[in-house]
């Protein structure tokens, strides 16, 4: 397995660039954010990432968490480096100084959070819960409830985590049995579990579940369904542990990947009832839920980006190590094999594909931050709407990708991608896990055509293409010809994604099941054509600042992977468009008794 190096100089780029970092400084929230402040907790977070986490990935892997009388022991280091992580004050850089943060952006935290899922993703499972957790309760929980909790959970001192799944309730929440009964100003939790991450570990001293539960009284569906919150041990008044809670594991998963990452079977209330505490209002669970859900969607689809990136950054050093066959072209003594054309490709697709993944999860956090904190109401609007449209994409698209790049960085190892000693079959292992939890990438495409295009008569995609169709112009003014082909591509999947919305939207296409056959290709066709608007302001960006730059290798190589994803990525949009507009009827075509 390859050291990691974080790409600190590519993610300081998308913030400039992409993300406007400026610009984000420039609010009131954020005015004491520097760009060289960036620049150094960048390099804090890169130095523990590759330093102490990056160390343990494979270790971790084979050692694997387990299970003892109820109690888990992670791999060996893993412990303590939470410890270093902790120390470090990486836990609260998103949230507020009232709270115990740091009021960083969260675009900034993204790039931190994308270091650690490369450098070990089963360990960085553990913070991305508590960091949605911790969203949970400052937007829905009492005063008096965040008080006990919120210090805690935002120094890392506790983790957080999410409890939805259950054996016959998955993506179908109005099956959910966990039951919940009134005792005087709390409640009594019964019920079981599944697939809880880090639902028991050995971290902290207490743990801090959201569980979903119904009451004995509640409507039926979905709409009977309350949150509370259940710790592992309860809190005195004075902030100190009291006794333990009737909440414990009692099994954890054997799974493909993510090894060392504890997931968890919980039993609530087997003796007395688990103490939960309502957050929210009786019977409004899943809202509050989904404010845990929003967080964890966004930082899944970065794990896309950052196993792609992992994956890379081995694929690449391997082909310049590995010796293997002549040169197609030149003499006939075996050459390293990043020679060859075809591994080459493989490499290009890799890499432009996670420049673009991540420009794309950075900018729509960016428009996360803007939408919470810009002055202007009609700005805050416009940007939340941008990044409730794009929330699915980035976690759908970003993921599938990821398997996609995890499984071509093994192909470039060949024979010895196969074999687990170098770590790129783990990539490939770990990667496949992201399609799925946080909502499955077929709920993410049905979600983002019915919630985020359908009910809104397609007024924020819409906004989206104008804005994507600003940049012609500027693309038309250059007299570079890397830029020029960058815009014939871009012209044409955009108009790739105007037909199949406008098709989507047409009163005439009206049967639900063809439009909803082709959901999946409508959101691989909008990630396409977005990472493809991020990639051409990236290459006119690094072509502006060519003139006065003093690392013009850096630039150029932005210039020339973004017309690699012009020429070999951008055209799948000619391909999703017929899959959207002509292939839906065969879907459901053939008989469900002929399959």
């Amino acid at each position: 397995m390859s050291d990691y190096n974080p790409p600190v100089k590519d993610m300081l780029f998308v913030f400039d660039e992409l993300c406007d970092l400026k610009g984000l400084s420039s609010l009131p929230t954020f005015s004491e954010i520097t760009r060289d402040m960036v620049d150094h907790i960048l390099n804090e977070s890169a130095k523990f990432t590759s330093e102490v986490l990056a160390p343990l990935n494979q270790s971790g892997d084979q050692e694997a968490s387990v299970l003892t009388d109820g109690n888990v022991t992670t791999p060996v280091g893993f412990k303590e480096a939470y410890a270093s992580f902790i120390e470090g004050g990486w836990n609260g850089t998103p949230f507020e100084t009232k709270h115990g943060g740091m009021s960083l952006p969260w675009t900034l935290t993204t790039s931190l959070q994308e270091m650690w899922q490369s450098a070990n993703l089963a360990w960085a499972l553990c913070p991305l819960l508590t960091l949605g957790a911790i969203e949970a309760v400052i937007a829905h929980a009492t005063p008096q409830l965040s008080k006990k909790f919120l210090p805690k959970l935002i120094s890392g001192e506790w983790t957080g985590t999410m409890n939805l799944t259950e054996p016959q309730a998955g993506t179908d929440m109005s099956l959910l049995k966990t039951r919940a009964k009134r005792d005087g100003e709390n409640y009594r939790i019964t019920g079981q579990k599944i697939y809880i991450t880090y639902g028991e570990q050995d971290f902290t001293k207490n743990i801090v579940h959201l569980v979903l539960a119904r009451l004995p009284d509640a409507p039926p569906g979905v709409k009977g369904i309350s949150l509370f919150l259940v710790p592992k041990f309860l809190v005195n008044e004075d902030g100190s542990l009291g006794k333990r809670n009737d909440v414990f594991a009692v099994n954890i998963e054997h799974k493909l990947g993510i090894h060392a990452s504890p997931t968890c079977v919980m039993a609530y209330g087997d003796n007395e009832g688990a103490i939960g505490y309502l957050v929210g209002k009786e019977n409004d669970g899943l809202r509050c839920m989904f404010t845990m859900m929003n967080n964890a969607r966004l930082n899944v689809g970065l794990q896309g980006v950052a196993i792609g990136e992992r994956a890379y950054q081995q694929a690449v050093e391997f082909a310049k190590s590995r010796v293997q066959s002549a040169a197609i072209s030149g003499n006939k003594e075996s050459t390293t094999i990043i020679k060859h054309p075809d591994v080459r490709r493989m490499l290009m697709m890799m890499r432009s594909q996670v420049e673009a993944m991540r420009a794309l999860a950075y900018y729509t956090n960016s428009t996360l931050d803007i939408s919470r904190n810009h002055t202007d109401k009609k700005i805050r609007d416009i940007n939340n709407a941008r990044m409730d449209l794009l929330t699915p994409v980035v976690k759908a698209w970003c993921t599938d990708l990821g398997v996609e790049i995890a499984s071509m960085g093994l192909q470039v190892h060949g024979g010895m991608g196969f074999i687990e000693e170098t770590g790129a079959a783990q990539y490939f292992r770990d990667s496949r896990i992201a399609p799925i939890y946080e909502g499955t990438n077929g709920i993410q495409a049905i979600d983002l055509l019915g919630r985020k295009f359908l009910r809104d008569g397609g007024s924020a995609m819409d906004n989206l293409i104008s804005e994507i169709e600003g940049i012609d112009e500027e693309l038309t003014e250059t007299e570079d010809a890397d830029c020029k082909a960058i815009q014939k591509s871009l012209r044409e999947g955009l108009n790739s994604l105007r037909i199949a919305s406008e098709w989507l939207l047409d009163p005439k296409n009206n049967d639900i099941d063809t439009k909803f056959s082709g959901a999946t290709p409508f959101l691989h066709l909008t990630g396409t054509v977005v990472g493809g608007w991020l990639m051409a302001r990236s290459a006119l960006a690094a072509h502006r600042n060519l003139p006065n730059s003093e690392d013009r290798p850096f630039l150029e190589a932005k210039i020339i992977t973004a017309r690699f994803y012009a020429d070999h990525v951008l055209p799948r949009a000619n391909i999703f468009l017929p899959e959207i507009t002509r292939g839906s009827g065969s879907v459901l075509a053939l008989p469900e008794n002929s399959f």
